[in-house]
């Protein structure tokens, strides 16, 4: 064991003699995930306050909506490939590709000169961002075990919510300074991007056992052009065509026929994107579907939170952002908290239980706020709502990733991010049509109510315009602009509250199986989520698994290398992991 390099003495972040990383080696792991996690997750919200700044110098307000969507499309179709990617090639090479991805592009982003290069480089830094935030998660996983994980998941959720409220301040900040500018909200990005990859070669040392790759091309083409096809028709439809038209019937019927073609494909691949038997499993199926409302939740309250402060409340973008501090506050505060008892207890499930009608709650009273409602009373709203985010959020992928087996955690993880974003997407769609349709309605309605005519020549497109010129309105139309939205308002968060609890009926029908201690939970308690032996292993198809997969992972100790390098250390790693495993069986 003697190449194995000990943390004091290598500085690295390597496993030890018996294949296990201590708790500095991982946190020094850790800072490397967090660096990357939260310059993806800025990149997002740092542009929200530049949008209109950018329309007026590139021009193509029609446009617009492709610059907010054309990240959260490739996000969202990439994050399965990057994890199926990594499971086969390595994390630490992929991991190192979506960093320089994203460097890359967000300097493109910020030299674009047109609206189309925009819109090209946001596409590819929306690419590495699914990198970045899919392989976090499976790192994370690679370096602890199940029962430990928790006490460090609360960290990767929370550079989510620092990421939310920081990323309105540095982007009003740079926007409105006059040596910097708006092509700075991608620049900002940039030397995190370089530090992190810096981190990652002298930090991350993870054991990688090199396997024949067969990548299944079609399916990932199939799958990216399902997702895309249902993304463009969710996020643009209504907005740039109508909803009753033969584009929405076209990518309706694309998504259709790419997603059967994507199924028949998956099932007959090699080595397939999503593997069909991941879905086989009922808790991978469950918490799926968990993770799926939870995204459609927040996502749907980080995007129209900020219109309530800033159109209704007349609040600056860096003022909004510091008023969602509750929210992000009860994100942090109930990720760690929930994290640490996971640990102590090896017990998950009680926490979405709690979490999902919490969020359910929290909308239901984010529904209620009016033009008057007390601020204070506002960001209680907010807390409870960040409090079931964080019982719920990054506890569903502890629960997948305890459930599957080691060689598919890569892909099993990018999996819960890929059906969580799905969930955002989708919640953004609809939620924006139910506003759209509410305002269009609406305002017109109380205009005829209270007798309000509108200046000759002036359309909802005047009316709703950015909130400085809403707030420019004589006070009469304004009156009724800032009661049509928080009308329009009301309805989006009544209608996601009980959308949300349908994720609680789908954690509840999981069969709970305690987080295990040793790195592959797979070994230990079997291969499905039926009734287990007593102790810590499982029945008997358990301890036959267990046996197997030692007997495997012994023949490939003289293979495995350290991802990305030619130490021989993983091939120690790999002894006494089959060893273990063996005895397990």
């Amino acid at each position: 064991m003697s190449t194995i390099a000990s943390d004091t003495a290598s500085g690295r972040s390597e496993p030890g003699a018996d294949g296990e990383f201590t708790h500095r080696q991982i946190m020094k792991v850790m800072s490397v995930l967090l660096v990357s996690l939260f310059v993806a997750c800025i990149s997002g919200t740092v542009i929200s306050t530049a949008l209109p700044t950018i329309v007026g110098d590139l021009g193509g307000q029609d446009q617009l909506a492709w610059v907010a969507s054309a990240g959260l499309l490739t996000t969202t179709a990439s994050t399965p490939l990057w994890g199926k990617l990594s499971d086969l090639y390595g994390r630490k090479r992929l991991f190192r590709i979506a960093l320089i991805l994203f460097a890359v592009s967000s300097a493109l982003a910020g030299l674009s000169q047109s609206m189309g290069q925009l819109i090209a480089a946001r596409a590819a830094q929306g690419i590495g961002v699914g990198g970045i935030t899919a392989l976090t998660q499976a790192i994370m996983a690679d370096v602890t075990t199940p029962r430990t994980r928790g006490r460090y998941s609360g960290w990767i959720g929370s550079a989510f919510g620092v990421a939310t409220v920081a990323g309105p301040l540095i982007g009003g900040f740079l926007v409105g300074s006059e040596a910097l500018g708006w092509r700075w909200t991608f620049y900002v990005g940039i030397p995190f991007a370089v530090a992190a990859l810096v981190m990652v070669e002298r930090v991350l040392k993870l054991p990688h056992v090199r396997r024949e790759a067969h990548v299944d091309y079609l399916g990932a083409a199939l799958i990216t052009g399902a997702i895309t096809s249902v993304l463009l028709a969710l996020s643009l439809g209504g907005q740039k065509w109508a909803w009753n038209s033969g584009t929405t019937y076209t990518l309706a019927a694309l998504t259709v026929v790419l997603g059967l073609g994507a199924a028949w494909q998956e099932r007959r691949a090699k080595q397939p994107i999503l593997p069909p038997h991941l879905f086989r499993s009922r808790t991978f199926r469950l918490a799926g579907t968990g993770s799926f409302f939870v995204g459609f939740a927040m996502f749907g309250a980080m995007i129209y939170l900020p219109q309530y402060l800033q159109i209704v409340r007349g609040m600056s973008p860096t003022r909004s952002g510091l008023m969602t501090l509750p929210m992000v506050i009860g994100m942090l505060g109930a990720s760690i908290l929930s994290g640490r008892l996971i640990t102590r207890y090896g017990r998950w499930k009680a926490f979405p239980l709690i979490g999902l009608p919490m969020i359910s709650l929290g909308l239901f009273l984010l529904a209620n706020l009016k033009v008057g409602t007390p601020l204070a009373l506002a960001g209680v709203y907010m807390l409870v709502l960040g409090v079931g985010l964080g019982l719920s959020s990054q506890v569903l992928v502890l629960a997948i990733q305890n459930d599957v087996d080691p060689d598919d955690i890569g892909t099993a993880t990018s999996s819960a991010s890929f059906f969580r974003s799905m969930g955002g997407a989708v919640g953004v769609g609809v939620l924006g049509a139910i506003l759209s349709s509410r305002l269009s309605s609406g305002i017109p309605e109380l205009m005829a109510e209270r007798h309000v005519t509108p200046p000759p020549g002036t359309d909802m497109g005047h009316l709703l315009g950015s909130p400085s010129a809403i707030h420019d309105l004589d006070a009469p139309l304004r009156g009724v602009v800032l009661d049509g939205f928080t009308d329009g308002l009301h309805t989006v968060f009544l209608t996601a509250a009980p959308v949300t609890l349908l994720g609680f009926l789908a954690v509840l029908a999981i069969r709970e199986v305690a987080l295990r201690g040793g790195r592959n939970a797979k070994e230990e308690v079997g291969a499905d989520d039926g009734p287990r032996g007593g102790g810590d292993c499982g029945g008997d198809r358990g301890g036959d698994r267990g046996g197997e997969r030692g007997g495997e992972r012994g023949g490939d100790a003289a293979d495995a290398e350290p991802d990305g390098s030619s130490d021989p250390a993983a091939a120690d790693l790999a002894g006494p992991v089959s060893e273990r495993a063996g005895a397990r069986g």
